[in-house]
């Protein structure tokens, strides 16, 4: 059962302090009312105290010791009282007309420091009130001052915020550490809150200390890095913490706040008990009993309140000193400067270590046996040396190792666990909240863009601390813990498949270090479950404990599993590619993290750029990220904010200063600080922080923009905002016309560069008029269109500049013969031919590595054949035979899969199937060679064949005796010497004969040739300019009854050793019935080859035929003219005269019977 609190009336209304004796017998109270009452702590509510009067103005504070204790008022005088008596001893010292404000004696109650309404801080020895040392480092009033256990330190509290540690174990004091935007400054010392005791409370050990921050929140700052370790806070105290208390041994923490007053426990950082009472007016002072389980305070009312039995007896005491419940400061002695290797010190500090472990005894009155006692909680963290000075003691070798803490890894916007809430993620996109439950975590999944996609949550019993707010999805993963192993779940907005989410699992032991989760943004709303495009649902990285980096895609297909060349950081991924930031190595000595970023391509894995990252000497990073047009962006702990622009040029990107926090004109004046969300185009979106504040608490603080600008140092008020605009639109053009592809450029693109020039020309007249040509001509190089030089000549022609004018006339020439657009593809291509694909080196042949190249004086074979496109293969000539039919085999690229019938007494000419041709060589006779088979040339009838009238069937034209295919007859079927005819133009003869039109079989179109007469052609061009002669010859003969002969000219050999053709024979002008000199006739005779004299088709030895083609090849739109303009002129009967064929040649082709 609680025991009731009791309370006095000791001041009258106004502000109030109160201090126990050192033994806890007393309790000095002072008020208002300029009186210090002395009440004993063993008596109730009815005693009546005795009281002290000397002050004349309010009293504003009491300190006490084991011989004394003092009173402080705003008359500016310390008196000096007997310890437990209303006797006064004297004054201490006196501020000259300034209101004292706190006393404070040191922990072996030697010393006292005393602070006022100046801005400085008095120390006093209190045997020799002579010493005394001031300190100065507060602009403004100190309110409060607090020494540490040990007494080396002294930590006083200003009306400004600042909270600085002083050092005065030493004959000089100097600044330990200056500690701003914890406190709130209050500068009106009249005030409310002025009277409330800001000061830091040291816990027993030394090594924190509590601190109620302008937050509303007690705040416990590690002395080892003055950084804030953790933080106290209730949703039952609310309000603003007024004083703060903690007992003799350091377990608990009383505060005072408006809602009531607290205790907290300094191990689990809980609130255990509260008071149940309620609180009148704002308490002022508080503080625990040094010898028994009691808490007192006075509030602004001027009420004493004691509150006895706190803590219930079931829970440890807090004035007696328990096993894993206390500590035992060891008293921190100011170090001498080390050399490089501290050689000469080593004995020294072995010394001095082992006066100190022999002097705790008497030091401390503690057993250092007792095992129940935690001697210091650094153990050997004050030690700078440690396992190195043993080894030097020892004759060992000292080892230089680096001292700068390596930063941990950690994932880009998230906070820890405050008040049972935290941030997993906290992006451009959305927010992840996380609401622990004690047994379960509750997931809340908030989207800035509500219409694009759908909000929701989840229960979380895995408890995940790991999350990923990607373009296609959310990414979350938890920590392996007791037989459950790591694993991460993936969770795409929408999709148009059942069951999308997914599991990853890992091995057992494995940690997640960090998650990413990225992939193109939408083209389409996501909150409805249908198929909205290809893209896919994302891709996922991971990053394990073991070194590994392993991509999935969004459907969970593992891709691939890289390794980590260092510690991993952090990592950010964007639509194509992902962020990791990796420790290649240690830290270094002189404070660098040695951090590299890297971009990896999701389509191959390849790294697109590698860069150390621009994080200053003893600074780390904060956030990394993406911008809006898809660059890497990252923000460390100086305030600088980065921008990898051209990050799409492989391996050639730079990082470039975009903003410098520190310089904004909003933050003159103020203590705040900025966590990072994104970067749009050309703001920054982020979350202000208050004062000392390091991470967004709840609710959520709204985003805010602040627009970067580079940090230019320039200060011209015309020029520089100009040069730094430019400067900075110029660097996002680069990266939206990297994203482009060739086109390099676009409607919004030019007109965004046009603006430019505007703004350059301006840059361009004041250089004008102020005589800066070079500078001039500086800025015209910068023009984007050429339309834009005009102008500047016009800016040069106003001011008469002819010099710049002749210059500017030179560089737009210069523009316009070499457009900037083309250049810049070249220099794309450029980059894109280095970085093409090394091919494989070539592998040895199959043939047992033996080379294709002759070697010398080992080949015996023939050469091989040499191709030349300017001389092609050569075909060759066949004649049958005149009596026994032969099979003769012929294959080659010209041959098809077809057989024709020649000869008037039956025998068959064949072309065999898919037979191969042994050597390509072959020559016609004579050693000439031959036009390729596929050209156009004139179709020579074969022997025994006649011309067949329209509509005749193959069958009744054909001649008696001669077998003769259709396919031959329409060219389908490849005949030596002739060219092949295009199937387009194969269709019905619409010379054949009709049936029944004759009966005797003859060909009226026929000219009466002999049957086996050879047809000899060349391809040979003088054999052309024999042609053109002999047209002029037939032309001046023409009306002649008689032909008149051509005499034979001198043999010739064309261009390539063939004979020419033989000049035609003049027909006999009885025999034609066209008219002398008409156009058909001219076309007829250049088109028709008359044959000198029959030959017979006897060979003289194998009797194989041999075909040549004629060395004027017409086209076959003019043969088949000329066919037809000869059938409809000449007589039916006139016989076809041939030239003689040439004589055969010996062992061309391989013949079977």
């Amino acid at each position: 059962m609680p025991v009731k609190a009791l309370i006095n009336a000791a001041h009258g209304p106004g502000s109030t302090c109160l201090a126990f004796s050192p033994d806890g017998s007393r309790v000095y109270t002072g008020g208002a009312d300029t009186l210090v009452r002395i009440w004993d702590a063993e008596l109730g509510e009815d005693q009546e105290p005795p009281c002290v009067t000397e002050a004349n103005e309010e009293v504003t504070s009491v300190a006490a010791s084991a011989n004394c204790w003092l009173s402080a008022s705003k008359d500016s005088d310390v008196r000096r009282y007997e310890a437990g008596k209303d006797s006064l001893q004297g004054l201490v010292t006196s501020a000259g007309g300034v209101p004292i404000r706190c006393v404070a004696v040191d922990p072996k109650g030697k010393r006292v420091a005393i602070t006022s309404d100046e801005p400085t801080v008095k120390v006093i020895d209190l045997e020799d009130i002579t010493k005394m040392v001031i300190l100065r480092g507060h602009s403004k009033a100190v309110r409060k001052a607090t020494w540490h256990p040990s007494g080396a330190l002294l930590t006083t509290c200003g009306a400004d915020g600042k909270i600085i540690v002083w050092d005065i174990s030493g004959e000089e004091s100097k600044q330990e550490k200056v500690i701003e935007g914890l406190l709130p400054a209050v500068s009106d010392t009249e005030a409310t809150e002025f009277d409330y005791d800001c000061s830091v409370v040291w816990h027993t050990s030394g090594q924190y200390f509590f601190v109620a921050t302008r937050t509303h929140e007690i705040a416990a700052i590690s002395r080892s890095d003055w950084s804030k370790s953790s933080t106290l806070s209730d949703d039952a105290c609310t309000g603003g913490i007024t004083a703060l208390a903690l007992s003799i041994n350091g377990v608990y923490l009383a505060a005072a706040a408006k809602s009531g007053v607290f205790i907290w426990s300094t191990q689990n950082r809980r609130m255990l008990f509260r008071y149940q009472g309620a609180n009148n007016a704002p308490v002022t002072q508080m503080a625990f009993s040094p010898s028994k389980n009691l808490l007192a305070w006075t509030d602004a009312a001027g009420d004493l309140t004691r509150w006895p039995e706190p803590i219930p007896s079931s829970a440890p005491d807090p004035v007696k000193l328990s096993a894993g419940t206390h500590s035992v400061t060891v008293p921190v002695k100011r170090k001498s400067t080390p050399t490089l290797f501290d050689d000469d010190n080593v004995a020294l500090a072995r010394t001095e270590k082992e006066k100190v472990s022999a002097g705790l005894d008497n030091d401390l009155g503690v057993d250092l046996d007792n095992d129940d006692w935690i001697l210091d909680d650094l153990g050997g963290g004050m030690d700078d040396d440690g396992e190195a000075t043993r080894l030097a003691a020892e004759g060992g070798v000292k080892e230089m190792v680096s001292v700068t803490k390596a930063q941990p890894a950690f994932q880009p916007g998230s906070t820890p666990m405050e008040n049972k809430k935290r941030y997993l993620a906290y992006n451009m996109i959305g927010v992840i909240e996380v609401t622990d439950q004690d047994t379960h975590h509750i997931v809340n999944i908030e989207f800035h863009d509500r219409s694009a996609r759908k909000s929701y949550h989840f229960t979380d019993h895995f408890r995940y601390d790991l999350a990923s707010l990607g373009e296609r999805g959310a990414l979350y993963a938890c920590q392996p813990e007791a037989e459950h192993a790591a694993h991460a779940i993936y969770k795409p907005y929408g999709t148009w498949g059942a069951q999308a989410d997914w599991t990853y699992e890992l091995p057992a032991g494995t940690r997640v270090l960090g998650v990413a989760a990225g992939g193109p943004p939408p083209t389409k709303s996501l909150r409805e479950r249908r198929d909205i495009d290809i893209e896919g649902l994302g891709n996922v990285v991971i990053a394990t404990s073991d070194g590994e980096l392993i991509f999935l895609t969004g459907s969970g297909i593992e891709r691939a599993c890289l390794s980590l060349p260092g510690d991993f950081v952090a990592m950010v991924a964007g639509g194509e590619w992902v962020f990791v930031v990796t420790r290649d190595g240690s830290t270094t000595m002189d404070g660098s993290q040695n951090l590299t970023g890297r971009l990896i391509k999701f389509d191959d894995f390849c790294i697109l750029q590698k860069e150390a990252l621009p994080i200053p000497k003893r600074h780390t990073v904060k956030w990394i990220g993406i911008t809006e047009e898809g660059a890497p962006a990252l923000y460390d702990s100086s305030g600088i904010l980065h921008v990898m622009p051209r990050f799409r040029i492989p391996l050639s990107a730079t990082w470039m200063r975009v903003l410098d926090t520190n310089k904004l004109e909003r933050r003159e004046g103020k203590h705040e600080s900025y966590w990072p969300v994104g970067v749009a185009g050309e703001a920054f979106m982020c979350l202000i922080l208050k004062g000392r504040q390091e991470y967004p608490g709840f609710p959520r603080p709204l985003i805010q923009e602040l627009p970067i600008r580079l940090p230019f140092k320039r200060t011209d008020p015309k020029e520089a905002p100009l040069e730094e605009h430019f400067a900075r639109e110029s660097l996002l053009l680069d990266v939206l016309r990297d994203n482009l592809g060739d086109e390099l450029t676009s409607d919004e693109l030019g007109a965004r560069e046009l603006a430019l020039d505007k703004e350059l020309i301006q840059l361009i007249q004041h250089a004008c008029k102020t005589d800066r040509l070079a500078r001039a001509l500086d800025l015209a190089r910068l023009l984007h269109h050429t339309s834009s030089f005009g102008i500047a000549l016009k800016v040069a022609a106003f001011y008469h500049l002819l010099g710049l004018q002749e210059k500017l006339e030179a560089l737009r020439a210069d523009r316009l013969d070499d457009d900037r657009l083309d250049a810049a593809r070249e220099r794309r291509r450029a980059i894109q031919d280095d970085f093409a694909p090394i091919p494989a080196p070539r592998l040895p042949a199959a043939n047992g590595g033996a080379s294709s190249r002759p070697k010398a004086f080992q080949d015996f074979c023939p050469p091989p054949a040499l191709h030349r496109p300017g001389l092609e293969r050569a075909a060759p000539s066949m004649e049958p035979p005149p009596t026994a039919a032969m099979r003769v085999e012929y294959t080659g690229t010209q041959m098809t899969d077809d057989s024709t019938v020649f000869g008037g007494d039956g025998s068959s000419f064949s072309f065999a199937k898919d037979a191969q041709m042994d050597d390509f060589s072959y020559a016609s006779p004579e050693g000439k060679r031959k036009r390729l088979l596929d050209e156009d040339a004139p179709r020579a009838p074969s022997p025994g064949a006649k011309r067949r009238a329209l509509g005749e069937s193959a069958s009744t034209a054909r001649a008696p005796g001669a077998a003769f295919s259709r396919e031959y007859l329409l060219g389908a079927v490849p005949i030596p010497g002739l060219a092949l005819i295009r199937p387009s133009i194969i269709g019905p003869n619409p010379f054949a004969r009709k049936p029944g039109a004759d009966a005797n079989g003859r060909n009226p179109f026929t000219r009466g040739a002999e049957i086996n007469k050879a047809v000899h052609k060349s391809d040979s061009f003088f054999t052309k300019v024999d042609a053109a002669e002999n047209d002029k010859g037939k032309r001046s003969a023409q009306g002649k009854v008689k032909p008149k002969e051509k005499k034979e000219s001198g043999r010739q050999t064309t261009l390539f050793g063939l004979p020419p053709a033989q000049p035609a024979e003049k027909k006999a002008p009885g025999k034609s019935k066209k008219k002398a000199g008409t156009p058909a006739e001219d076309s007829q005779e250049s088109s028709t080859v008359t044959p000198k004299e029959p030959q017979t088709n006897e060979s003289p030895k194998d009797g194989d035929r041999q075909v040549d083609e004629s060395s004027q090849v017409p086209t076959e739109v003019e043969t088949q003219e000329a066919d037809v303009d000869a059938m409809e002129t000449e007589d039916p009967g006139s016989p076809i005269e041939w030239p003689p064929s040439p004589e055969p040649r010996k062992g061309v082709l391989k013949t079977a019977v």
